[in-house]
C-alpha cells in the first residue's frame, strides 16, 4: 500500500532513483530481532537480484527509508525522496499480514521506485478495477497512471507480479475489486511468495544495473 495522498508500475522520473544504487535503511529499535532478521531477509532478497546495495544509515544520514512498525497496514513512499521517509510494516507473527517476506520485499520495491502493477497505463487492456467492491478510502490503491508518469521498461504486463494486487485486495465485500482478463488468472494474480521475472528486469532496468 502506499500512503494516501502521495505521488504513487515504475517511476519514469530518475530524480526518483536511489544515488549510486545505495539504499539507506533504518529499522527503528523496538522491532525485535525476529522481525528484524525477517526484515533483513527481504533487504537481502533484492540484493541478491540486483547491483542495489542496502546500508544501515548512521545517525548522520540524511536521507533514509525509516522502517516502522506501527497501527495503520503496510506502507511505503514511492522511489528516493532526498529526505528520511516512513515504510511502516505493522506488527503480526512472522509470514503473516505485513510481515509475509515478500509482503515486505513489495514494500522495498516502492521505497525503490515501484508503483503497483494495476497502476500501469495499459491495465485496463489486462483487468478491471471494480470500483464499487472497494473499500472506502482505499480507492487510491487502484489509481491508473499515464505513460509520462510510469515506465514498464518494455515489459508485458505481468499477472505474475509481486506488486499486483490479488483480486479480492481492500474488497468491502467479498467480491473481487480486480478481475483479470485472460482466462485461469481470475484468482491467480497478486502473489506474495517470489519477485517474478518480470519485477526483477523492470528492477535492473531501472537502476541500470550491469548484465551479467
Amino acid at each position: 500500500m502506499v500512503p494516501n495522498g502521495s505521488q504513487r508500475n515504475l517511476w519514469r522520473n530518475e530524480t526518483y532513483r536511489w544515488p549510486n544504487r545505495i539504499v539507506y535503511y533504518h529499522i527503528n529499535s523496538y522491532i525485535d530481532t525476529e522481525h528484524r532478521n525477517q526484515i533483513v531477509k527481504a533487504i537481502h532478497k533484492i540484493e541478491s537480484v540486483s547491483c542495489l546495495t542496502f546500508k544501515e544509515a548512521t545517525t548522520d544520514q540524511e536521507y533514509y527509508v525509516n522502517v516502522t512498525s506501527e497501527e495503520g497496514g503496510c506502507f511505503s513512499y514511492i522511489g528516493y525522496l532526498n529526505r528520511v521517509q516512513q515504510l511502516n510494516l505493522q506488527n503480526y507473527e512472522i509470514e503473516v499480514g505485513c510481515f509475509r517476506l515478500y509482503t515486505i520485499v513489495h514494500e522495498f520495491l516502492h521505497a525503490l521506485g515501484f508503483f503497483h502493477q494495476q497502476s500501469a497505463a495499459n491495465r485496463d487492456d489486462y483487468v478491471e478495477i471494480v470500483e464499487e467492491n472497494i473499500t472506502e478510502g482505499m480507492e487510491f490503491n487502484f489509481d491508473k497512471y499515464t505513460e509520462a508518469t510510469v515506465n514498464d521498461f518494455g515489459e508485458k504486463y505481468d499477472y505474475d507480479s509481486v506488486m499486483h494486487y490479488g483480486p479480492y485486495a481492500f474488497s468491502k465485500n467479498g467480491e473481487r475489486t480486480i478481475v483479470a482478463f485472460e482466462e485461469g488468472k481470475e484468482d491467480a494474480i497478486g502473489q506474495r511468495l517470489q519477485l517474478s521475472e518480470t519485477d526483477i528486469r523492470k528492477l535492473n532496468a531501472m537502476y541500470n544495473c550491469p548484465t551479467v
